[in-house]
């Protein structure tokens, strides 16, 4: 057995006596047991430093990991409701496209543009190495997509309001009535569409439409607007064009006589033109297009103001293929 000392003095364990006995050692051997002391306390106090930093937190490492918590429930919370946030403006765009812009016969926003700007996952590449990174990165990137869309959103809505300001006067120029007087839609001979051409007899896309009346009946226009061309074209015999701005123009073709001159202003319901059977036609008949946007339309889509919704529904199914083409 090894020494042991209290005080000063030493003693030995008698494996003979089972006993205890004093001695006296060298100035050496005193020397290694203070040192073999000294190593073990130091061992148990790095041991326990050591044990107290694993299993012991300090007070500001429990504080940072509450903080830590209550940060990642903050930001679920707050992913949940962008994404909340995000399905209302979704409704909204949706209603804003398909009602409201086509109401005031605005241009649609395409969803590139309700989209530009949003930058790839790699913008988001510095938020890598953070504690809870995913859920920073995906908050983050749902705020950008939103605060982007949001700015598109009330662009358009500052458009529409602008557009609804002018709203009277655009109403007012809108191609709204029929041509001719037609309350009873007897005059109506054929619609927008595929048809078969009476002269050539085959199939050829018919621009406008056709109104059946006498030779000299009084042809209206349709809206507001300015006479911009008012002679001769080919095919539709003596022609006039109206421009009723708002990116609206309305033609009528075959007529007998001119009322109006190419810079004049008109205003609904104004006689322009007499019925006639100029050009490429096979009876006295009214040729009338809407063209929007350089490109042709459908003149049966706007005679909401002339017509009942019953009448309007009649007059849609009359406008169909089986109408009687005249030119």
């Amino acid at each position: 057995m090894g020494l042991f000392g209290t005080r000063k003095k030493y003693y030995k364990f008698n494996d003979k006596t089972l006993e205890y006995e004093r001695v006296f050692p060298s100035a050496k051997e005193r020397f290694f047991v203070v040192l073999q002391n000294l190593s073990m306390g130091l061992l148990i106090g790095v041991v326990s430093f050591f044990l107290f930093l694993h299993f012991l937190k300090s007070p500001e490492e429990i504080l940072l990991k509450k903080e830590n918590q209550l940060l990642q429930t903050h930001y679920e919370m707050l992913s949940n409701e962008l994404d909340q946030a995000n399905n209302i403006l979704g409704d909204l765009q949706q209603r804003d496209e398909k009602l409201y812009r086509a109401i005031f016969h605005a241009d649609t926003i395409p969803l590139s543009m309700r989209s530009a700007g949003f930058a790839g996952a790699k913008k988001y590449d510095y938020l890598k190495g953070m504690n809870n990174s995913e859920i920073v990165r995906k908050t983050t990137q749902k705020m950008d997509l939103l605060r982007n869309q949001l700015y598109v959103q009330s662009y358009s809505l500052e458009e529409l309001i602008s557009i609804g300001k002018d709203m009277e006067n655009r109403l007012q120029c809108l191609p709204a009535i029929q041509p001719v007087a037609n309350k009873d839609l007897k005059r109506t001979a054929s619609g927008y569409g595929m048809r078969m051409d009476p002269i050539y007899h085959i199939p050829m896309f018919h621009s406008g439409m056709d109104f059946t009346a006498e030779p000299g009946t009084d042809i209206y226009a349709t809206g507001n607007g300015t006479v911009v061309y008012a002679e001769w074209k080919q095919g539709y015999g003596n022609c006039i064009i109206l421009n009723h701005g708002y990116d609206f123009e309305t033609l009528y073709g075959h007529l007998q006589d001119y009322k109006v001159k190419v810079g004049q202003k008109v205003t609904r319901g104004e006689v322009i033109a007499t019925v006639g059977n100029t050009g490429k036609s096979t009876g006295p008949h009214l040729h009338y297009e809407v063209w929007y946007k350089g490109q042709a339309d459908n003149p049966a889509k706007y005679y909401y103001q002339d017509l009942t919704p019953e009448e309007y529904d009649r007059m849609l199914q009359i406008a169909e293929n089986h109408g009687q083409v005249m030119d």
